[in-house]
């Protein structure tokens, strides 16, 4: 597995020279300056005087003395620097104008217009620094672009699913909608966000002109399920949960093995010829039932009989011998199989880092995007609760005494 770099090396990377201005909290805010942070911009987390919420929800690990970065605050968190300022204090809001000053970019995810309220709005931001992009992620976005009806409801990823319409195709049986294991209602926004953001800043570097960048959850969700949509306008229907099936493309999904589950992709003609001869079915070729995907679809159960005959007689390892290489196959992995699998160690994407509260490396996902000139990387781990304070202030021309009395008014700490 691959070791972080020493905390005391330069930054490199393709966001060299961008500072972010980081106000999120939880997950799907920290996960788009994270993915900002991994490829070398300078992102400054500002907290609230108790911290990010995510801090106290764990897991920590059994040494760790100080309980201030779980694996949960960890996992989206690395890369950056933390400050803590009070901004119900007038002080402290006119600290943070300061800090934006110099910055390319804020992002938020608070409610619509609470920005707006404590007299940080994109507008008023701007006013100082035109250049400036601002992005904010919201369960329902911004009016700026749209007012929803729910624009002032709280949101979650599990409500972004939801009512983003990815749990109603997802589960067992079309009468059983079943939530995405990972957090995609917040994940999936954040990586949109990134996106974003490196658009409107591109424009920004062009044109000296930011502008303010409008992340929904629920849209973002809507637009991963894209097919949801054209089934209903082409064909006119309203697609359920299908299982571990796909509901155009046959065979494309999940069949039993002798240890677990694997995945076979083989939808299209060509496929499936070769998919018949991997398992011995040669007279398969000649069936006219199955010589299309749509007849294969129109006669999915019997297709799937076929392939599961031959799967569920066999060892996950045994199968991988048999398809891996030959036709889109994979086996279902947990943790400790991709733990082993060489592919992860030779891609760099289970690296070990530091934890201010433990004594021994912990070990956190890789940065996915790769470039051969520019690469990104895990620099540092998480920070404690205020930890860079004195530093980001320091560079941002504050003298040492006028951090101390911040401090001693608790509007920094």
């Amino acid at each position: 597995m691959a070791m972080t770099r020493p905390e005391t090396e330069s930054r490199s990377g393709a966001l060299e020279g961008i500072r972010v201005i980081d106000l999120t909290q939880m997950l799907a805010g920290p996960f788009c300056t994270q993915m900002l942070a991994d490829q070398g911009a300078e992102v400054i987390k500002v907290e609230p005087p108790q911290g990010d919420s995510s801090r106290k929800l764990g897991p920590y690990r059994p040494d760790d003395t100080e309980r201030q970065t779980g694996g949960y605050f960890a996992s989206v968190n690395r890369n950056k620097k933390s400050i803590v300022i009070d901004l119900k204090s007038e002080d402290g809001r006119a600290l943070l104008r300061r800090l934006v000053r110099n910055a390319d970019v804020v992002v938020e995810n608070y409610r619509a217009r609470v920005m707006d309220r404590l007299g940080l709005s994109y507008e008023s931001l701007r006013e100082d620094n035109p250049a400036l992009v601002y992005a904010a992620i919201r369960g329902f976005g911004d009016p700026r672009t749209g007012e929803s009806p729910y624009v002032n409801w709280p949101a979650f990823d599990v409500v972004a699913q939801a009512m983003g319409g990815l749990m109603g195709i997802t589960g067992p049986d079309p009468h059983t909608p079943t939530k995405v294991g990972p957090g995609l209602g917040d994940i999936v926004p954040g990586a949109f966000a990134a996106t974003g953001i490196l658009a409107a800043l591109l424009r920004a570097k062009m044109t000296g002109r930011g502008q303010f960048v409008d992340i929904c959850m629920l849209d973002v969700v809507l637009s991963i399920c894209e097919r949801i949509v054209h089934q209903h306008s082409y064909a006119g229907a309203v697609p359920r949960p299908e299982g571990n099936h796909h509901p155009i493309l046959t065979p494309f999904g999940l069949f039993s093995a002798l240890d677990g589950f694997v995945s076979i992709g083989a939808p299209t003609d060509e496929w499936w010829q070769k998919l018949c001869r991997l398992i011995g079915r040669d007279d398969l070729l000649s069936d006219e039932t199955l010589s299309t995907n749509a007849l294969r679809t129109k006669n999915r159960t019997r297709v799937f009989e076929i392939v599961e005959g031959f799967t569920r007689t066999r060892s996950k390892k045994e199968l991988l011998e048999v398809f891996g290489g030959k036709i889109p196959f994979g086996p279902v992995y947990d943790i400790s199989d991709i733990a082993q699998d060489p592919h992860f160690a030779v891609r760099n994407m289970i690296v070990k880092t530091c934890d201010p509260g433990t004594a021994t490396p912990v070990e956190l996902a890789g940065v996915p995007i790769k470039f051969t000139e520019t690469p990104g990387a895990i620099w540092s781990g998480p920070p404690r609760l205020g930890e860079h304070t004195d530093a980001v202030l320091g560079a941002a021309g504050l003298a040492a005494s006028e951090i101390a009395e911040l401090r001693r008014r608790k509007i920094v700490q």
